[in-house]
């Protein structure tokens, strides 16, 4: 994988992000594909697995410094197996951390619907909404830097098994 995309010579890290990073945009910066970052992760599925669906959301509160918008994350599971997930920033600002994580808790519901329908063959599809606490919310790992050992934690509810140090 390193050799596909020419990583050879990074500097591995212990977690995603320091928690004292504050991203903000390059202007001048380059351009990035989104593909391309989408075809580095690898993902799992094991034989098997059960069919329970689960979806995640998480969201950052003003986390652009440069326009103060909020992002929205959102994990598919379907057993063990992550199925989707995105990242997106919001379109419009919000005023609170309430409605912020609103709006992600409304992207999670499209996502579990469009499951739902798809699920509604095999007469498998019942919906709950439950509150999950931040510390097993597998979605913060898509936006927060997080401490080592939460890192760890969430991770291997995604199912990548390998401990960080």
């Amino acid at each position: 994988m390193l050799k596909k995309f020419r990583l050879e010579d990074s500097k591995p890290m212990k977690t995603p992000m320091s928690m004292e990073t504050k991203l903000t945009r390059d202007e001048e910066g380059e351009s990035v594909d989104n593909t391309k970052y989408r075809g580095m992760i690898g993902l799992w599925y094991p034989k098997g697995s059960g069919i329970e669906t689960i979806v995640y959301a998480d969201s950052d509160h003003a986390g652009d410094y440069v326009d103060r918008k909020s992002t929205s994350d959102v994990c598919t599971f379907m057993g063990c197996c992550l199925t989707s997930w995105f990242s997106k920033k919001q379109t419009a600002l919000a005023i609170s951390t309430t409605e912020a994580e609103y709006v992600s808790t409304g992207k999670a519901c499209q996502q579990a619907l469009w499951m739902k329908q798809a699920l509604v063959d095999y007469a498998l599809g019942n919906i709950s909404i439950e509150k999950v606490s931040s510390e097993d919310n597998i979605a913060d790992i898509l936006t927060k830097p997080l401490k080592r050992e939460s890192f760890n934690y969430l991770r291997l509810g995604l199912g990548m098994m390998e401990q960080i140090d």
